[in-house]
């Protein structure tokens, strides 16, 4: 879809007026934080409370100053970046802070590209840059993403395996966008960014998905940040920001080290075989009084379909925190698995801990476990019957990356 498909056109002055007024407000409020962290919450937040339209305007002027820069960067960067500072008439260029010598030169088995949304590297989209990458190489292709957010839809397909996205800190380098099931045909065709080649490597860096957050009953408003359907996919120190499916792990093995990972409902769902570990899971449901038995949340939802599936969610030395009321997880596939082990679970956590889906034949099919958790939403008295305490034997397939095979293919890409 084009980005000016995308742009609504105000059709009175007092409605110009107003989004003028919100773009303002979001292009401004970096000048106000003193760290990109707290800037990108402040968009979340902000994008989540108001309508979709925010990123697109943000696109369109983003967009509009890239190809400013663009036209201007090859005269103005000659001119300036090799002045001595001391020059009493020398104008900064805004690339004179990139990192010198960068990009390193290639090797036999690693390939560079820059990506810089002032236009100090060759390419100022994420997509463009995946675009260059070439087909079914077999040598790594580390797209270094400069600090900024990056207001795209991004798809790598299956013929670019062997991709890294490097980028500099999840607090200060984002890709973003803000589609949802209504309006992209469907769920699984939401994701701001969606991958499926195999061997992809995202690090220090954010994916989030802006669409407002669902109300109670609302249908078709699902937003994923993040679609990983390609094997042997690795995250380190990665941020997923959305609300009601924030993170699709569809298909395939998957790792996700130090990760912080938000949303509210099934915001980590799929069929992947995956192993989540050290990472934050940030429930962001509206808070539940004191007293009051409604869930209104849940942290998983895998969708292992039958026993011959070898696939499952496994979390080991995490933390589940946040607000509102719930579930660990619900099955949306009769077969649903998922353990978590060594992890910190605040008192979000419903006592009963999980559900069936509503659907009470899935109970003896799925395989809910929990190991050794500690917490307020750890106590098992009152978990529901399904719900199994592993003993060291039960646990043991679960606790290290062997789950994922991770030994023949993990230590390949770091």
């Amino acid at each position: 879809m084009s980005i000016q498909s995308l742009i609504k056109v105000p059709t009175s002055y007092s409605h110009f007026k107003h989004q003028r007024i919100i773009h303002v407000k979001v292009a401004l409020a970096s000048k106000y934080f003193t760290t990109p962290q707290q800037f990108l919450k402040y968009l979340v937040d902000f994008s989540f409370t108001t309508s979709p339209i925010i990123p697109t305007i943000l696109i369109s002027n983003d967009i509009q100053s890239r190809h400013h820069y663009q036209r201007h960067h090859k005269r103005h960067y000659q001119r300036h970046h090799n002045r001595h500072h001391d020059d009493k008439n020398t104008t900064k260029s805004i690339c004179d802070d990139f990192p010198p010598d960068f990009p390193p030169p290639d090797t036999n088995t690693t390939s560079f590209i820059c990506v810089d949304s002032k236009g100090c590297c060759n390419f100022t989209r994420v997509q463009s840059a995946v675009d260059a990458v070439g087909v079914l190489s077999s040598n790594r292709t580390i797209i270094w993403i400069n600090s900024g957010i990056y207001f795209e839809k991004v798809i790598v397909p299956r013929t670019k395996p062997n991709i890294t996205f490097q980028g500099q800190g999840y607090t200060s380098t984002a890709i973003v966008w803000n589609d949802t099931a209504n309006s992209s045909n469907g769920t699984f065709n939401s994701g701001s960014v969606q991958v499926f080649a195999a061997n992809f490597i995202a690090k220090n860096i954010s994916f989030m998905n802006v669409a407002p957050i669902p109300k109670p009953g609302d249908v078709g408003a699902q937003a994923v940040a993040i679609r990983i359907a390609g094997d042997q996919s690795a995250f380190w120190g990665c941020g997923f920001f959305g609300a009601q499916d924030t993170l699709h792990d569809d298909r395939g093995r998957h790792y996700f080290k130090d990760c912080y990972i938000q949303g509210s409902i099934d915001f980590i769902f799929g069929n992947g075989r995956s192993f989540y570990e050290d990472c934050q899971l940030t429930s962001i449901s509206s808070p539940v009084p004191t007293g009051v038995k409604t869930i209104n949340g849940a942290i998983t939802a895998h969708g292992r379909a039958s026993n011959d599936e070898n696939s499952g969610f496994a979390f080991v030395n995490c933390t589940v925190g946040g607000t509102g009321r719930t579930w660990l997880g619900r099955a949306w596939r009769p077969f649903s698995r998922v353990v978590f082990a060594f992890t910190s679970m605040s008192d979000i956590i419903a006592p009963e801990g999980w559900n069936d889906f509503n659907d009470p034949s899935r109970d003896q099919t799925i395989f809910y476990g929990e190991y050794k958790c500690l917490g307020a939403g750890s106590n098992m008295t009152m978990r529901v019957a399904y719900a199994q305490r592993l003993n060291d034997t039960q646990a043991s397939p679960f606790l290290n990356v062997s789950f994922i095979d991770g030994d023949l293919w993990l230590q390949t890409q770091t």
